[in-house]
C-alpha cells in the first residue's frame, strides 16, 4: 500500500512543473494576498495554503503544488486503510490503493493545487474514521458470549466480546484475518476526530456539507442506528460548526455570495459545468471505465450489508442532490476511492493465490493508470495538444497553458499606452495571471469584477483611460464614453481555451467615477 502511495507521489512530483499554472491557482495566489475568512467563492484554506508555499519560493510552481500532491496521497493511503478495515489484508489493501492511484479523478486533482483536492481527501478521512465507528456491527447484550461479525474476507468467529454498558463504552474483540490477530474497537470518541476533519473541510470547501449530511441521513435511514447514540456525535456537529462559523460570518456580513456562485455554476457558468446527462455518464469516467464494474458491484454488496448500508445510501442521496441541483460529474467523486476501497477485498479473495488472475487484475489497473494520465497529467508535448483527445477530454489542460504570453501581450499593448492606463480584467484568471507575471513588463495591479476580485475594489477615479482584458464592446460602451479596439489575446501556441482570442480595448471616459460604476462590474460564477 504504501509504496504504491509512494510511486503515485513521485510521479505526481515528476510532473508538476510542465505546461504552467492554471487559472485557479493563479487566483489562489491572489486571494492568498488579501487574506479573509472568506471570499465570494471559497472558504479561505486553500488560499491560505497558497499564501504559505508562495512566502517559501513565489516562483515555484512544483513546491505550490506540493500541499496537493500530499493530498491526493493521503487519498491513496485512506484507500489502503479502508480496505483493512472492510476485511482487506495485506493484498487487498495494495490492490484498493493501486485501484485509487489510477483513478481519472485522484491523478487530476492531485496535480494542480484547488479546493477539490483537499476536498477528496477530506471525504476520504471521514470514510475511514466513520469505518473505525462501525467495525463492531452490533452491541452484544449481557451474558453474550459470542458474535459473528460479516467481514468482506468472510464470517469470523468473535470469542467472549466484551459486555457493553452503554453506548459510549469502548468494546473490544480479538479475531484473525488473513493469518493476523487484528483487533476491532469501536470508540465513539471517533466522532471528535470527524468534527475536527469535517470542520477543517468547511474551511476549505463547502461543498463537504453535503456528503456530512448525507451520510448522518443515511445512518438513520439504513443504519446502524447506535453509532449516533452517544454524546460525542453532538460534540463533532458543535466542533465542526465552531471551525466553519468564522466563514459563515463571512458569508452573512457579504449577502451570502456563495449562493449566486453556485447557482451560475448551475446555470453552466463554470468551463467544467455539466448538463444533467453529462453528470450521469461522467460518473463512468472519474475512476476511469475500467474501474466502473467494481464499483457497481460494490454499491449492491454494500446494500446487503446491514453495518455498510450507509455507504449505497448516501451515494444515492448525493447522486440525486447534485443532479437536481446541477452540480458537477467531480462532485460525488469522494464516494468513489470509499467504493473501490470496499471492493477491493472480496476481488483479492476471489483473485486467491493464482499468478494468473492476479496479473490480468495488475494489467487492467495499470491501462487505467496510464489512460488517466495521458489525459490528465501533461504528459504529452504541448505541440501535440491542438485537436487532441486530451484536450477535449480534461477542460483544465488548457487552462494551464499560454499565460505568460497572454500577459506578454496585454504588456505589449499598455507600453504604448503609458504608464498611467489602469487594466480591467473580465475574469479572475486573466487578473491573476497580471499579478503573477505582470512585473518584467511594468503591469500595474489589475482589476476585476470577478468574484473575490470584485471585493478588492475598482480602478482609481484618476484613471481616465483603461486597458480591459476580455470584456466585450457592448459591455464597455456602458462604462466608457469612448471604446477603441487594441487587439486580441493569442497564447501563441494554438491552443483554444478560454482566452484565446479575447479582445482588448481602451476605455476613456468613464461616464461617472469608477467607484459609482463598480457595482455594475460585479459578476460572480
Amino acid at each position: 500500500m504504501y509504496w504504491v502511495a509512494g510511486l503515485f507521489a513521485a510521479v505526481l512530483v515528476a510532473f508538476s512543473n510542465r505546461y504552467g499554472y492554471h487559472r485557479d491557482e493563479l487566483y489562489f495566489l491572489a486571494a492568498g494576498r488579501h487574506p479573509a475568512w472568506g471570499y465570494a467563492d471559497q472558504p479561505p484554506l486553500t488560499p491560505l495554503v497558497a499564501r504559505a508555499m508562495a512566502a517559501i519560493d513565489p516562483e515555484s510552481l512544483p513546491l505550490l503544488r506540493a500541499p496537493a500532491v500530499l493530498a491526493a496521497t493521503l487519498v491513496v493511503v485512506c484507500a489502503g486503510l479502508m480496505a483493512g478495515e472492510f476485511g482487506g489484508g495485506r493484498a487487498a489493501r495494495g490492490l484498493a490503493a493501486a485501484a485509487v492511484a489510477s483513478a481519472a479523478l485522484v491523478q487530476g486533482a492531485g496535480h494542480l493545487l484547488s479546493t477539490a483536492v483537499f476536498d477528496l481527501a477530506a471525504w476520504s478521512v471521514l470514510g475511514l474514521l466513520l469505518l473505525r465507528l462501525l467495525r463492531y456491527p452490533a452491541r452484544p447484550g449481557p451474558g453474550a458470549k459470542s458474535v459473528t461479525v460479516a467481514r468482506y474476507a468472510g464470517p469470523v468467529a468473535v470469542a467472549d466480546p466484551a459486555v457493553v454498558e452503554s453506548a459510549d463504552a469502548l468494546i473490544v474483540a480479538e479475531s484473525a484475518v488473513d493469518g493476523a490477530a487484528i483487533d476491532l474497537r469501536a470508540d465513539p470518541r471517533w466522532w471528535l476526530a470527524i468534527g475536527l476533519v469535517a470542520g477543517l473541510g468547511l474551511l476549505n470547501k463547502s461543498l463537504l456539507i453535503f456528503p456530512a449530511a448525507a451520510l448522518v441521513v443515511a445512518l438513520l435511514v439504513g443504519g446502524p442506528r447506535k453509532v449516533l447514540a452517544t454524546r460525542y456525535f453532538p460534540a463533532a456537529v458543535g466542533l465542526a460548526a465552531v471551525l466553519w462559523l468564522p466563514y459563515l460570518w463571512w458569508q452573512a456580513r457579504n449577502g451570502w455570495p456563495q449562493w449566486d456562485v453556485g447557482r451560475a455554476i448551475a446555470g453552466g457558468s463554470s468551463g467544467t459545468s455539466d448538463s444533467p446527462i453529462m453528470f450521469v455518464l461522467l460518473q463512468f469516467g472519474l475512476m476511469g471505465p475500467l474501474l466502473t464494474p467494481l464499483w457497481i458491484y460494490v454499491l449492491w454488496r454494500l446494500w446487503r450489508e446491514p453495518r455498510y448500508r450507509a455507504f449505497p445510501v448516501a451515494y444515492g442521496l448525493l447522486f440525486v442532490v447534485f443532479l437536481l441541483t446541477g452540480g458537477k460529474a467531480y462532485y460525488l467523486g469522494g464516494m468513489y476511492p470509499i467504493l473501490l476501497a470496499a471492493g477491493a477485498a472480496p476481488l483479492a479473495a476471489l483473485l486467491g493465490r493464482r499468478r494468473g488472475r492476479w496479473a490480468a487484475a495488475c494489467a487492467v489497473v495499470t491501462v487505467n493508470a496510464i489512460g488517466s494520465a495521458v489525459l490528465f497529467l501533461p504528459v504529452l508535448p504541448v505541440s501535440s495538444l491542438p485537436g487532441s483527445p486530451a484536450l477535449a477530454v480534461n477542460y483544465d489542460a488548457g487552462e494551464t497553458i499560454g499565460w505568460p504570453e497572454i500577459v506578454r501581450r496585454i504588456g505589449s499593448v499598455r507600453a504604448d499606452l503609458g504608464r498611467d492606463v489602469a487594466v480591467l480584467t473580465a475574469n479572475y484568471g486573466e487578473a491573476g495571471a497580471i499579478e503573477r507575471f505582470g512585473a518584467p513588463y511594468d503591469l500595474p495591479t489589475p482589476h476585476s469584477g470577478h468574484n473575490a476580485y470584485w471585493w478588492w475594489g475598482p480602478p482609481p477615479d484618476t484613471a481616465t483611460e483603461v486597458l480591459t482584458v476580455g470584456i466585450e464592446r457592448d459591455e464597455l460602451a456602458e462604462l466608457c464614453a469612448v471604446v477603441e479596439p487594441a487587439g486580441r489575446i493569442d497564447n501563441g501556441l494554438g491552443i483554444d481555451n478560454d482566452e484565446q482570442g479575447e479582445p482588448l480595448f481602451v476605455c476613456r471616459g468613464p461616464r461617472v467615477p469608477w467607484h459609482e460604476l463598480w457595482a455594475r462590474a460585479k459578476h460572480l460564477g
